[in-house]
């Protein structure tokens, strides 16, 4: 990419995109060695962890205990806020502060979760510490940053930090923004499970609030079989790479309905959860049923 940039950086720019949509796939490698899966050593884990961590811009032990609280989390109502992303209730939209709710639609802006929200997440906010995280959590954000900076300031001296910069800032825009519509899917789609209190179940949330997201053959390659994440969070021990095998291995897996490329698209217009009829809903939505709600009863 750095020689390409002496002849144009129109080759330099498509070579930086294909980086970007591998280091999705170095991610799931990262992922699979943050739930002990990725190889039978946990000292391999840990290492592969840390180096793939330090491309892809993640503190290995901090993200790995933000991830477990997600794991044991999905679906649950009451149980917000950790590794997730942002939903609101309809009637905690509905209660909000008009400056709460001006935030929640900018938050579910396309344009901000998928190209902003990315970068944020992964040149800032994974600098920065969580305040519930202990010592080995703390310290892996310290050491990572170190790592990072040490990278940076290496390549800056070799190739220069204006080209260091410039296919690095394209490269994590294109791997954060892939992932994080991938994230988005896997939980943010029709018919997904939401539950409160003793109603939550840990296997409804698997099967029924992750997705099977059906990818073309290059994609699901690209995206280390995160697509089958059904199975993924019935059981987070077994690796993406056995995630297909465990598919065709068992008609209960074959029974959950699949999305597709183009089927997921719908999800870009889901922003709440409605509780009351069990389905996520756009804004467009809202504004129909309060305006029905309004209609003076027929006589």
């Amino acid at each position: 990419m750095y020689r390409s940039l002496e002849v144009s950086y129109w080759i330099t720019l498509p070579l930086a995109i294909l980086t970007g949509a591998l280091l999705v796939r170095v991610f799931i490698i990262f992922h699979d060695c943050g739930h002990g899966s990725f190889f039978k050593s946990k000292t391999a884990n840990d290492v592969v962890g840390f180096l793939t961590g330090m491309v892809t811009f993640t503190p290995y032990y901090h993200w790995r205990w933000e991830h477990a609280i997600h794991h044991a989390s999905a679906g649950h109502l009451d149980k917000r806020g950790t590794g997730d992303v942002w939903t609101l209730t309809v009637q905690e939209y509905l209660e909000s502060s008009r400056w709460r709710r001006f935030a929640y639609r900018l938050a579910r802006n396309p344009i901000i979760l998928f190209v902003i929200a990315p970068l944020y997440l992964f040149l800032i906010r994974q600098r920065f510490v969580s305040a519930k995280a202990n010592s080995r959590e703390r310290w892996s954000v310290y050491w990572m940053n170190l790592a990072i900076f040490g990278m940076a300031a290496g390549l800056s001296a070799i190739y220069g930090i204006v080209p260091y910069l410039m296919i690095q800032l394209i490269v994590i825009a294109v791997a954060g923004s892939a992932g994080v519509w991938l994230f988005y899917v896997q939980h943010q789609f029709e018919d997904v499970y939401w539950e409160r209190g003793d109603q939550w179940d840990y296997t409804a949330a698997a099967m029924q609030g992750s997705s099977f997201y059906k990818l073309p053959r290059i994609l699901q390659w690209f995206s280390g079989n995160i697509g089958y994440h059904h199975i993924h969070h019935l059981s987070a021990r077994i690796p993406n790479y056995n995630l297909e095998k465990c598919h065709k291995a068992h008609p209960m897996f074959q029974r959950v309905k699949p999305i597709t490329l183009f089927s997921s698209l719908k999800s870009f217009k889901f922003r709440l959860w409605d509780e009351s009829n069990k389905r996520l809903i756009g804004f467009g939505q809202l504004r129909k049923m309060l305006r029905h709600q309004k209609r003076p009863a027929p006589r």
